[in-house]
Order: structure tokens, then sequence, then C-alpha cells
């Protein structure tokens, strides 16, 4: 597999995982996947690995910042 893949966005926002992404992961059945939202881009990992890879990029405080920046962005609003 090529590093670089374009993939389409259905209407709805869905979007298939490579089927050679699926059984390294071992989601040939589905399951979860964690989503960073880089502001950029978007990155998906497997599920539990958001957090060491963010641990790993962003001191506590840096990340912190970051979430407060999102704080008032419509696309991201909950409710």
């Amino acid at each position: 597999m090529d590093g670089i893949q374009q993939y389409l966005v259905s209407a709805s926002g869905q979007m298939s995982v490579p089927a050679a992404v699926r059984h390294r992961w071992h989601l040939d059945q589905g399951g979860p996947v964690d989503v960073i939202d880089l502001g950029f881009g978007v990155l998906t990992v497997p599920a539990g690995e958001a957090k060491r890879l963010l641990g790993d990029l962003l001191s506590r405080e840096d990340h912190a910042k970051y979430v407060e920046t999102l704080a008032n962005d419509p696309d991201l609003a909950t409710t």
C-alpha cells in the first residue's frame, strides 16, 4: 500500500478503512478507532493509541491550550 491514498467520504460523513488496514488493526468485523482532529486534517489510529500518541507529541499544557481554541468552533459543536 502506498503511503498516501485518497478515499471518498459519503454525504453522511462515512469513510471506508482500506482492507489492508482493517486486517492489520484486527478490524475485519469492525470496531472502534481513535480519531484526532489536527485542525488541518484528521488522523485515524487504532483504538487506544490516540492518548499515547498525543502524550508523546504535546505537553499536557499545550494540548489544553489547543483544546481551548476549539471551544467556539461551530463545526465542532455537539448540541
